[in-house]
């Protein structure tokens, strides 16, 4: 089975009391059997994880399902080994000490050795080499071993046998290698170094379970398995300290203002919880004392023209419509607008129409199915808004759904304004699901994805080549470091004053005629004499100009110092700059290449939340998808963001997010709010009016969709 952080994981056990007719919830892969959703969830969330390893290959970071799959195809492998091969090999590996490179290394260098009968390999004979195959093995009287072997022809037929010694055969193809040797020791052992053979299959095949001499002293076998000694000392004493700690900090913590100890705790002596890692599921989140102060969560409105339970389709098709809006050559329009056009009564509403209009020209290009029933009805190619509601229906009647079909004959009337809307954004919603499907939009969707992955590698190229210069400036310093180091140690050795340098040389020369002179230790005091002259001289020739001049270039350097620091800093300041500066870029840049609407996250209770960038709001889908509700104010977001306890993995991950999205939501919301106060401003105005000057209803902000005129129409 595969290993979860290198050791054994155990399978959940099936619940007890099942009853054929119960409802359950079935790993496909491991069997195992939950009642509860949530806990068959979180197995298979754990199950999807890369933290599990395959015992046979040793490999890492994979799914459980890949590691089950690894270590199968491993065993078959495992078990291509030639059977009269597997005792040798397991005789090698009982109770060695070698690594497990190492160890599979000798096996095959002695298994090599060791011919059995079925073997195919080349045979020397008359000075050539030639195929073979081991028939029988026999024992001559001297010791060594001689093998009865057929020489094999074409397509591997018998043309003769022959008597040959061990050393004239060769192998041609070892029938295993290291990886299927290693696959081997793993799956025969139960413990390595020493590796220790499961015992079923040593007493299968003879393998004595007897600890050698040589290991006796360091290891000892108790209940089966192999102990250290050493080890286990470690162990008691380790124990032993703990628990002389724990018995003083007992006593003192038992003990109460009088200095008696607590006779209650010595009562339940129950072992401490251990800590919760947080995050953990939503659900098993409790309240602690050092949680902060989660503010209430605001309920969201829920004022939707349309019916509740078709809110999804509303923001389905408006955000495909503005997504694609380029490619449908459709005008851009808000989702109010778009939610006030569902719910008018108007037959030929322009942006009905032309929603429509763009959809089904979609369909046309494409050539598909609908193109086709097109043709075979001889209607021409160009909607117009007399005619659009007759390719409405032929649309439905290729789809065939039979709540739709029931709208058809309300639509031919030219009564399309009196369907719910419920009808309505059922086949908008039947139109988006088709479009998906046509040539166009997927080569649309196929350019974004090749311009996000060249958007990506362009982003990891820059971050790639500034980390190599950031890597060339540190090694460049590292080197003027030294280079300053050495420079400070060789003027520490000869001396600063360029005065002693000369007095140095005339010194060599005089050291010389000493030298010569052989008189070691004349040499020596006459070597201090000079020195000291020396020193005089060069205290006696300072002159204060030099020493001033001295001083103006050590000032001069300090600040020239501080001048290409100040430099330095001001470049690395601006690099700083154009970096984020190039990040806002492509973040920006991949926004616009936006592939589709992901939701931002989900709370405890499994509430879905939706921000879209074209609206602003935050829209909330109930678990069930029944329900919905939305924020739109700035200060219910800051109170949702509030009320989410990130000790949970859901709200964790949803608090993530609104804070990466925050600026721009609250910026979006403002406007928004702004908008909104400017709208109701002009309603307001609109009634003050007398009914002879009042404006047209079309000029009221709130019938703003009737004013839609698509500028990006085909002609």
């Amino acid at each position: 089975m595969p290993l979860f952080k290198r050791k054994p994981f155990d399978l959940a056990k099936p619940p007890e009391d099942l009853e054929p007719s119960d409802l359950v919830y079935q790993v496909r892969f491991t069997k195992e059997i939950f009642r509860d959703y949530q806990e068959y969830l979180n197995r298979i969330n754990l199950y999807r994880q890369r933290v599990w390893m395959c015992k046979s290959t040793g490999k890492s970071n994979l799914t459980y399902e890949e590691a089950m799959v690894m270590e199968k195809n491993a065993i078959q492998k495992v078990q291509q080994l030639p059977n009269d091969l597997v005792a040798p090999a397991l005789r090698i590996i009982q109770f060695s000490m070698l690594s497990l490179r190492d160890l599979a290394d000798l096996v095959t260098k002695k298994l090599q050795k060791d011919l059995f009968v079925g073997a195919e390999l080349y045979g020397k004979k008359d000075d050539g080499l030639y195929p073979c195959r081991v028939l029988k093995i026999v024992e001559n009287g001297v010791g060594k071993m001689q093998y009865e072997v057929a020489l094999l022809g074409e397509n591997k037929k018998i043309t003769e046998n022959a008597i040959l010694h061990g050393e004239d055969l060769v192998w041609k193809k070892t029938p295993f290698n290291r990886k299927i040797l290693k696959s081997f020791i793993r799956e025969s052992t139960c413990r390595s170094i020493p590796w220790v053979l499961h015992e079923k299959l040593a007493q299968k095949h003879g393998i004595s379970t007897d600890l050698p001499e040589e290991l006796r002293s360091k290891f000892f076998l108790q209940g089966g398995q192999l102990v250290n000694r050493t080890k286990k000392r470690k162990n008691e004493n380790r124990n032993n300290v703990g628990e002389a700690n724990g018995e003083s900090g007992k006593s003192k913590r038992n003990k109460g203002e009088t200095g008696k100890p607590d006779a209650s705790k010595e009562e339940n002596n129950q072992p401490e919880d251990e800590p919760v890692k947080y995050p953990i599921d939503d659900l098993l989140v409790k309240p602690g004392p050092d949680d902060p102060l989660f503010t209430d969560r605001p309920s969201p409105s829920r004022d939707f023209n349309v019916p509740m339970d078709c809110i999804g389709d509303l923001l389905m098709v408006w955000d495909f419509c503005s997504s694609f809006s380029r490619v449908l050559n459709l005008w851009p329009f808000s989702l109010e607008d778009f939610e006030n056009a569902i719910c008018h009564k108007d037959s030929n509403l322009v942006l009905i129409v032309e929603t429509h209009s763009a959809l089904l020209r979609i369909l046309i290009k494409d050539d598909g199915e609908y193109s086709l029933a097109l043709q075979n009805k001889k209607r021409k190619s160009k909607i117009s808004l007399i005619t659009w509601t007759e390719y409405v229906c032929d649309f439905l009647e290729m789809i065939n759904v039979t709540e739709l079909c029931s709208c058809m004959t309300t639509i031919k009337r030219g009564h399309y304004g009196l369907l719910d809307a419920n009808a309505k954004l059922g086949i908008l919603r039947e139109l988006v699901c088709h479009a998906l499907e046509t040539d166009l939009i997927r080569g649309k969707l196929d350019d974004l994805i090749e311009q996000r992955r060249a958007l990506g590698a362009t982003v990891r190229g820059e971050a790639l080549e500034y980390a190599r210069k950031k890597r060339e400036e540190k090694e460049q310093l590292k080197g003027e470091s030294n280079g300053l180091e050495v420079k400070e140690n060789s003027m520490e050795s000869t001396g600063s004053n360029p005065h002693m340098a000369e007095n140095g040389e005339e010194n060599g020369d005089m050291v010389e005629e000493v030298i010569s002179s052989r008189q070691s230790n004349a040499f020596v005091n006459s070597r201090k004499q000079l020195n000291g002259q020396s020193k005089r001289g060069e205290k006696q020739k300072l002159d204060p100009k030099v020493e001033a001049e001295n001083i103006t270039n050590s000032n001069e350097k300090e600040a020239q110092k501080q001048l290409t620091g100040e430099k330095k800093e001001d470049q690395e300041k601006k690099s700083k700059e154009k970096r984020e500066q190039r990040k806002e870029y492509f973040k920006r840049e991949m926004e616009k290449r936006s592939i589709r609407t992901n939701p931002l996250g989900k709370d405890r209770d499994y509430n879905r939340y939706w921000w879209f960038r074209r609206d602003g709001r935050i829209f909330v889908e109930s678990s069930d998808s029944k329900q919905w509700g939305y924020y739109c104010a700035k200060e219910e977001v800051d109170a949702l963001m509030s009320s989410l306890n990130p000790k949970g993995e859901r709200e964790r991950a949803l608090q993530q997010q609104l804070e990466k999205f925050y600026p721009r939501i609250s910026l979006e919301l403002q406007k928004r709010s702004k908008d909104l106060a400017q709208k109701i401003a002009l309603e307001e105005a609109v009634l003050r009016r007398s009914t002879r000057v009042r404006a047209p209803p079309r000029e009221n902000p709130a019938n703003a969709f009737l004013k839609y005129v698509n500028k990006w129409k085909e002609d």
